[in-house]
């Protein structure tokens, strides 16, 4: 489904569709006005006297070497050919449908300089599927997400590699499989490519919607955790969140209480519990995730702020100047990727604990050790545990910031750089194992529930567990797990473990 994207207020939902799939961006026409005319200014410029820098100048630390105006077009080429120096794996589909899209809302901000023809061509490679194959390493985050950015522009000029339906190809067959002509990059044109935030910023967000949507199956997987244990819901009761004030906080209470409510394992053991409190796995799953919720969604405004922003170099202002800054230094992306590594690695300490819990008989209330009807005889979820345990610990490591670190380049021209691009890209493996710890525990939950027959869960959770159950069989005897952690995994990944309680209150970014 095509989609029409406005410069400076695509909104995050479409983005998100646009990293799943399910629409096709284009342009608004309206912004191809001020596109033309910020394309012929730099015209008018590179025929000149006056040097601008990256129009008829070299570029970095060679940007006091002019170039004649006969060579702006071979400029332009060697720009993109000489900065394609990415290594490492491709990057997936969604993330690079992402940064394509990034690009056009930035080109369409009509103040880099590019002619239409550029963002044509960009579109119509979107529309028939035509990939560029970009490296996943090479970027350091300022002037631009070069090597990443070099890449996907090569395929516009028929250079590198493409996918085309799935198929890696030459570009250049590629672009002619799909009915597209490479163009030639006229002056600034492959500066205003390469200049920008869009991996970056595409990366950011692929690791944003992943984490929101591990949060929010940490909340279905938590409330399974909580009954599986008889942990108590009092914790969750509203004016105890209310009288602290923060809305995650408030959010993540809300959908807690709205999953459980109507548990007979809860009730049955409402008067006679000897327990006086939960631990904080339990008790304090609102206040830790509620938090995380709360960065999470701190870094969301950032990143659809600089979603929508122009941030390559030098930009066309309004009153028709062409001045040089540093909108290319992505610390914002940084930052937010930062914050939503350590949500990630939150999230998933909590939940590890609350499976530690669960297996341990000296914790569940009752349940046997690690999960088994028959302990000793079998281990049951004794490794699931420690498997747990490990992606955590993997995942702590991982959430150093990579904002605070830095090292000069291009012969010290750019003396300080973000490092947002492989802060943002750790995201990526950061929640695949989120995942897994969520899954081990929606599925440590779900055994315990089913050891608590005849007693049953809430009618939501309930829900829940039976769709666990239509995948993953309850654990009577030891069997071979990794498949079952496998299909857990892509339960929580998918979005499948919280489709059947879409109706409850599961905060939204």
């Amino acid at each position: 489904m095509a989609h029409t994207l406005v410069p400076g207020k695509v909104p995050l939902e479409t983005l998100a569709a646009v990293y799943e799939g399910s629409l096709i961006p284009r342009l608004d026409d309206a912004a191809l006005e001020r596109v033309r005319a910020s394309a012929a200014k730099v015209t008018e410029i590179a025929g000149g006297e006056q040097a601008h820098y990256g129009i008829n100048t070299g570029f970095g630390k060679l940007a006091s070497v002019r170039i004649p105006a006969d060579d702006v077009e071979k400029l332009q080429r060697n720009l993109i050919l000489s900065h394609c120096c990415g290594v490492g794996a491709p990057l997936d589909d969604g993330i690079v449908r992402l940064i394509m899209t990034l690009k056009l809302i930035s080109l369409g901000r009509g103040a880099s300089g590019v002619r239409p023809a550029v963002i044509h061509c960009l579109s119509a490679m979107l529309e028939r599927n035509v990939l560029p194959v970009i490296p996943e390493k090479g970027s350091v985050g300022a002037s631009g997400d070069l090597a990443p950015l070099a890449h996907m522009t090569a395929t516009l000029i028929g250079e590198g590699e493409a996918k085309l339906d799935g198929k890696v190809l030459p570009s250049s067959e590629a672009l002619a499989k799909a009915g597209i002509a490479p163009i030639i990059l006229k002056a600034k044109e492959g500066l205003a490519m390469i200049n920008g935030t869009q991996t970056s910023t595409a990366l950011a967000l692929a690791g944003l919607f992943r984490a929101h949507r591990a949060l929010v199956s940490s909340l279905v997987s938590g409330a399974l955790s909580t009954d599986a244990a008889m942990g108590s819901t009092s914790p969750f009761h509203p004016e105890i969140h209310a009288l602290r004030g923060h809305q995650g906080q408030i959010d993540a209470a809300d959908a807690l209480r709205a999953l459980m409510d109507g548990s007979e394992i809860r009730a049955s053991h409402e008067q006679g519990d000897e327990r006086v409190q939960d631990p904080y796995c339990l008790r304090c799953q609102p206040q830790v995730v509620g938090a995380c919720l709360d960065v999470l969604r701190q870094a969301a405004r950032t990143l659809i702020v600089e979603a929508n922003a122009a941030t390559d170099n030098p930009l066309v202002l309004s009153d028709g100047t062409i001045v040089s800054g540093g909108n290319f230094h992505a610390e914002p992306v940084a930052l937010a990727a930062d914050q939503i590594a350590i949500a990630v690695c939150e999230i998933g300490a909590i939940a590890q604990r609350r499976i530690a819990l669960l297996v341990d008989p000296a914790l569940s209330y009752g349940l046997p050790a690690f999960l088994t009807p028959k302990p000793g005889l079998n281990s049951g979820f004794m490794i699931a545990e420690v498997t747990s345990a490990a992606l955590m610990s993997e995942n702590k490591q991982m959430s150093h910031p990579a904002s605070v670190d830095s090292t000069p380049t291009s012969a010290n021209q750019e003396d300080h750089v973000s490092m947002a691009c492989h802060g943002a890209r750790r995201l990526l493996p950061m929640t695949e194992n989120l995942f897994s710890i969520v899954g081990i525990e929606a599925l440590s939950a779900a055994q315990g529930i089913d050891l608590r027959a005849p007693l049953t869960s809430s009618p939501a959770l309930d829900a829940v567990r039976k769709a666990i159950r239509a995948e993953i069989p309850k654990l009577d005897d030891d069997r071979y797990m990794a498949r079952d952690l496998t299909l857990a995994a892509e339960l929580v990944g998918s979005g499948r473990l919280i489709a059947p309680v879409a109706n409850e209150p599961l905060p939204a970014l």
